[in-house]
């Protein structure tokens, strides 16, 4: 496609969901310095608001959609997983093999030589705050709880609720979305306010894409949820002084060129 001379244009025009979440979009692709901002279609309201049962709940991680679907599964609903529970199975046969003492050829598991490991990661290293929920789900009440989860899951067309990663749940669309709990504010630990406590830290582009696709999942309906925390952090204020990094301006073609599909 770069081979030849043309116009480059983008779609900028979302026939999803009205002008509130558009709003909320192009906050997340101004935090990425995307030249592109969308623009809602006035005849839908799509409003932001609490949404006590929503159609669908999106996660940042798999180990979050496992949380989810467990919660929900205790509540008596009948919950669908958006790819099916494979990818939770696997994962819980993989912290099944560590507890015993074998290695794991688990993507997310790979690095540990032992169960212990993995709990000392998790607890102390900011990086594995994604691996705590798991670590302290199977210490509490085994692996088998998690598998007696995924042989529960319903399919999508008979479940109340579907949970899904952002990442699977692009390209699908519902009525009304949750975000999960398990998009968690970054921090900067090197720098604390007046009592000690970190303060906000920078949002990675990778970070605020995956939070892009999942706000724009909704047509009628979104509750932010999980990311809440952007109405308070210095970068979700488009017009708010907060240093970042120096970085070359992209090029459209390399963050988010197109509205959401």
């Amino acid at each position: 496609m770069s081979a030849f001379d043309g116009t480059q244009l983008a779609l900028s025009q979302s026939f999803r969901f009205g002008s509130a979440l558009a709003e909320e979009a192009n906050r997340w692709l101004h935090i990425v310095d995307s030249p592109i901002r969308l623009t809602g279609t006035p005849v839908i309201n799509t409003r932001l608001e609490r949404v006590e049962e929503p159609d669908a709940i999106l996660c940042r991680s798999n180990v979050g959609a496992m949380l989810e679907v467990m919660r929900l599964l205790e509540e008596g609903r009948r919950v669908a997983l958006v790819g099916g529970g494979e990818a939770l199975r696997a994962l819980a046969r993989a912290a099944r093999d560590l507890k015993a003492g074998k290695r794991s050829t688990h993507p997310e598991l790979i690095l540990f030589d032992s169960w212990g490991e993995l709990q000392e990661y998790a607890e102390y290293d900011p990086s594995g705050r994604d691996l705590l929920p798991l670590v302290d789900l199977v210490d509490e009440h085994g692996v088998d709880v998690i598998l007696d989860a995924v042989d529960k899951l319903s399919v999508e067309q008979g479940a109340e609720i579907v949970v899904s990663t952002a990442h699977k749940a692009k390209g699908r669309e519902w009525a009304s979305v949750r975000i999960g709990e398990d998009f968690t504010e970054p921090m900067d630990q090197e720098e604390t306010d007046e009592n000690g406590d970190p303060l906000p830290g920078d949002i990675d582009d990778a970070e605020a894409r995956l939070a892009y696709v999942a706000v724009t999942r909704a047509r009628h309906r979104l509750d932010i949820g999980g990311l809440g925390w952007i109405n308070q952090h210095p970068d979700g204020n488009p017009g708010g002084t907060h240093p970042r990094q120096e970085r070359e301006a992209p090029s459209p073609w390399d963050t988010l060129g197109s509205a959401p599909n």
